[in-house]
């Protein structure tokens, strides 16, 4: 036994890219695990409460503009950057080019979505008091700021994951959870309701922090005064707008959820996001420890060996959906257990479970679809395909908005879980069909 475990460390030494997918999964597991005691101590704490609906409500925009627009120009940034080392120009102008677009589209969606969170709120989320207006809003005023740090925070994950520094990159995760736990756990009598939305801030600012330092310690920054104009930089700017375009529709499906579920019973939101949690750990890791290696790694294959890039894809996507679908089905099984074990106490009640459980397992049949989309869409990325995923993500989002009024009348938030997991699945499948047709496309002369 002894001797099969020193091979297997051995020939997983030996692969750089096994050894980076395993290095980063094991630091998320560690941060998802400190963030199922945060979700634990969240839980026990608020329930399924107004505190936590209205929460949840005001960090949706701030998170949506991160995963919409910051991480699609992110996402667009490292392959061009990726193609821009190999010309051997200077690559300070492009990296400042980066910083630069980054740090306004952080502000300019900052600053609107503060204009226009009072329309926001009122006109997404109608039928309540205006005491639920502003818990949002106090809320929402905390968590804007997270938007600028957050965008810097991940250009510099992506110079890191560029370098092979994936571990650095990856531990960043760490801060905002902790940062949960601690004033849960000290300040929240000092905090009161703000508790989480400030923590949430605290934790980002640190976060930001710490990459900086890693950064300027590693020598990463290379910025000039200039910027870039040349045909990488035009290529990547192109690509910015179609990208954010299936960055939004994709992202909409959080809202389209929140929004139905706003209109049935008080903790339904609550109850969506509690169901999240499984799947989005397992999600998590996946799209973490698999993206970040894999999405500098495909736009690295695709510029020196095409037919290698997508031999090697193929290959990914049957592990991938093999291995989703067995963590689906234990998953599915284990569903009340595990709920139980790890939300019912104190506010979190046995009845709460039983609904959390339900939503829970249907959203674990989409696991195996999201796993190939994560290759799928790194993929697509890094050969610069964003615009067809830009309509695929349109349709997916019509198909949730659809099935949502077809059942929610009958189903309640049941029927918002079953829109959301038949729309993911149909979005990750029209994805493979058509990476295969570009496989099987002749190459441009």
């Amino acid at each position: 036994m002894k001797k099969f475990i020193t091979d297997l460390y051995a020939s997983f030494s030996k692969n750089a890219v096994i050894g980076n997918v395993l290095v980063v999964g094991s630091i998320t597991i560690l941060v998802k695990a400190i963030g199922f005691y945060k979700e634990t101590l969240v839980a026990s704490n608020f329930g399924l409460s107004i505190i936590l609906d209205t929460y949840f409500i005001a960090f949706l925009i701030p998170g949506l503009i991160q995963s919409i627009f910051i991480q699609s120009f992110n996402s667009v940034f490292i392959p061009n950057y990726i193609a821009e080392i190999r010309t051997g120009n200077n690559i300070g102008p492009f990296q400042t080019t980066g910083f630069l677009i980054t740090g306004l589209i952080s502000i300019f969606f900052m600053i609107i979505a503060v204009i226009f969170s009072d329309i926001y709120v009122e006109f997404f989320f109608p039928g309540h008091d205006a005491s639920y207006y502003q818990l949002i809003k106090r809320q929402f005023y905390w968590l804007a700021p997270c938007v600028l740090f957050w965008g810097f925070s991940a250009l510099l994950a992506g110079l890191l994951n560029i370098k092979s520094e994936f571990k650095l990159s990856t531990f960043q995760g760490i801060f905002m959870p902790i940062s949960i736990i601690i004033c849960i756990l000290f300040f929240r009598n000092i905090l009161g309701e703000l508790t989480l939305a400030i923590s949430s801030l605290i934790g980002s600012f640190l976060a930001f922090i710490y990459l900086v330092i890693v950064c300027k310690r590693l020598g990463v920054f290379q910025l000039t005064p200039q910027i870039s104009r040349n045909a990488n930089a035009v290529i990547m700017l192109k690509q910015v707008p179609i990208k954010m375009t299936s960055s939004i529709f994709a992202g909409l499906h959080r809202i389209v959820d929140q929004y139905f579920a706003a209109q049935l019973f008080i903790g339904s939101i609550a109850a969506i996001n509690y169901a999240e949690k499984i799947p989005a750990f397992v999600l998590g890791i996946v799209a973490i420890a698999l993206g970040n290696v894999f999405l500098p790694r495909f736009s690295k294959m695709v510029l020196h060996n095409r037919t290698k890039a997508f031999s090697e894809l193929f290959r990914l996507l049957k592990i991938g959906f093999v291995g989703g679908a067995i963590i689906a089905i234990i998953g599915i099984i284990s569903s009340n257990f595990v709920i139980r074990l790890l939300f019912e106490r104190g506010e979190f009640t046995g009845q709460d479970t039983l609904v959390v459980s339900k939503i829970q397992q249907i959203f674990l049949i989409y696991i195996p679809f999201r796993i190939i989309g994560v290759f799928l869409v790194n993929f697509l990325t890094s050969i610069n395909k964003n615009s067809y995923m830009a309509i695929v993500s349109f349709l997916s989002i019509v198909i949730n908005l659809i099935l949502n009024f077809m059942l929610i009348d009958s189903y309640g938030v049941i029927g918002i879980a079953i829109s959301s997991t038949v729309a993911v699945i149909f979005r990750n499948v029209i994805l493979f069909f058509f990476t295969l047709k570009q496989y099987r496309a002749p190459l441009p002369s």
